[in-house]
């Protein structure tokens, strides 16, 4: 019986030669070292949200979402050990129950908490850096079946490159988190015109806890979303309100505009017109884990930069300006985010403060040639592409953009020398494991 697995998008899929779905690091341990004695390769999926090709393996899948509880909670410390197969929704409510929080996170929350880890998921906030610049401790179990114990003072290079590690040294069974105090955050979105958006653009985000902004194509007003943080008393949006917002103009209206523009490209900028004109100031108060998460039911891939904050600007007005002149059927906006440097060896944001820019294609309609001219504008800017979503980009043109890549080449080859973790996305943008070279070398 063929095994088939596909993300969430549908556009990835592979057939494995199994999937395993174990429910303790016990089990996962036992299935890695078979898998490994078998010579088989082995990949780690949570909950299948990455655009690229980052979990596809024609050898063992293995399902991580089995392993999803909450094995310590200190209050007092704030530290939070979870497996990490737990979905980020899922994390959000326990925390709450012990009243904490993440300090920051995305604004999808459906991903499984090593994938977002893995690829360096992040909100915004020009204080607050990504999920994985909060991991204190990790067990990584390798491919033979040990257990690695990952902290500060045991082994800091290996926890350095392990906190963003794109899969590649073995897979994360549980998880260490500095969390802090439940908070409320205070959101309020505002269409603005782009040019003052852009004009007070180091003003929004210096002067508000998290700050972001969309802008759709063929149009001059950007949705800015300005966030702060308090220990007020949440007062939420009634559910009913937020299901209308949320269903009825966010997914059921933007699918519907999505498949007319897919059938009448030209009718595009009309299209993304009306979007814009439909945008009004909203303003929300509730518990954080409940405000950063939107729900996304439209299929669409994507691609993301990390680029060098002061570009920002630039960045955005070139990418608007490319789309315009081409005249490419771009249906959803520019999604632009902020976060301050963090020192793990591959994440985007290492060493430099960061602008996120985001582009993304409706399903079914073609992106390449899109997403491959947003690249070469990045490219200007020593732009890095997010690990789980879609890129051009090879070991050979991504080494001289992270300062530290060959420290966590040298994790790497100490803790999987054999590429048993390995798989074409890795051996892409990584280059192929000290074994694998040997061997095509012999």
């Amino acid at each position: 019986m063929t095994r088939i697995w596909t993300n969430w998008t549908g556009d990835q899929c592979c057939a494995p030669i199994a999937i395993e779905r174990p429910n303790s690091e016990d089990e996962l341990a036992t299935i890695i070292a078979q898998a490994a004695q078998r010579g088989q390769h082995v990949r780690a999926a949570g909950s299948g949200h990455s655009f690229s090709d980052i979990a596809c393996t024609d050898g063992l899948l293995v399902d991580t979402t089995g392993m999803a509880q909450v094995l310590e909670a200190d209050r007092s410390s704030g530290r939070v050990t979870v497996q990490a197969g737990i979905s980020l929704h899922a994390l959000g409510s326990v925390l709450a129950d012990r009243r904490l929080a993440l300090e920051n996170q995305g604004d999808i929350d459906d991903q499984a908490l090593g994938g977002a880890l893995a690829t360096a998921t992040h909100g915004t906030g020009a204080r607050f850096p990504n999920i994985s610049a909060r991991v204190v401790g990790m067990r990584l179990v390798t491919a033979s079946g040990d257990v690695l114990e990952l902290t500060p003072e045991s082994d800091p290079e290996g926890l350095l490159a392990a906190r963003v590690s794109l899969g590649s040294l073995g897979i994360v069974s549980t998880v260490t988190l500095a969390c802090i105090p439940l908070y409320t955050l205070h959101r309020h979105d505002l269409p603005l015109a782009l040019h003052d958006t852009l004009d007070r653009l180091d003003e929004h985000v210096n002067c508000n806890d998290h700050f972001e902004f969309f802008v759709f194509p063929y149009t001059d007003v950007a949705l800015t979303r300005s966030m702060k943080r308090s220990l007020a008393d949440p007062t939420p949006t009634p559910t009913w309100r937020r299901r209308m917002t949320e269903q009825v103009v966010e997914n059921w209206t933007h699918e519907l505009i999505c498949r007319t523009g897919r059938v009448l490209s030209r009718a595009v900028p009309r299209l993304n017109q009306a979007m814009t004109s439909a945008l009004s100031e909203r303003r929300t108060q509730d518990h954080a884990y409940k405000v950063y998460a939107t729900r996304r039911n439209v299929r669409f891939t994507e691609m993301e930069y990390a680029i060098p904050r002061p570009h920002a600007r630039d960045a955005v007005e070139r990418v608007l300006e490319l789309v315009a002149h081409r005249e490419l059927p771009i249906l959803f906006p520019l999604e632009v985010r902020f976060s301050p440097a963090d020192d793990a060896f591959l994440s985007t944001a290492h060493g430099r403060q960061t602008c996120y820019i985001a582009v993304h294609q409706y399903k079914g309609m073609e992106f390449e040639s899109y997403f491959r001219a947003v690249e070469a504008i990045m490219d200007e800017y020593e732009g890095r592409p997010h690990w789980g979503k879609r890129h051009y980009q090879t070991a050979a043109t991504l080494r001289e953009r992270y300062p530290h890549w060959d420290r966590f080449q040298a994790v790497r080859a100490r803790l999987d020398p054999d590429g048993v973790f390995s798989n074409d996305y890795t051996r892409r943008v990584l280059g192929r494991a000290r074994a694998e070279v040997v061997s095509s070398a012999g």
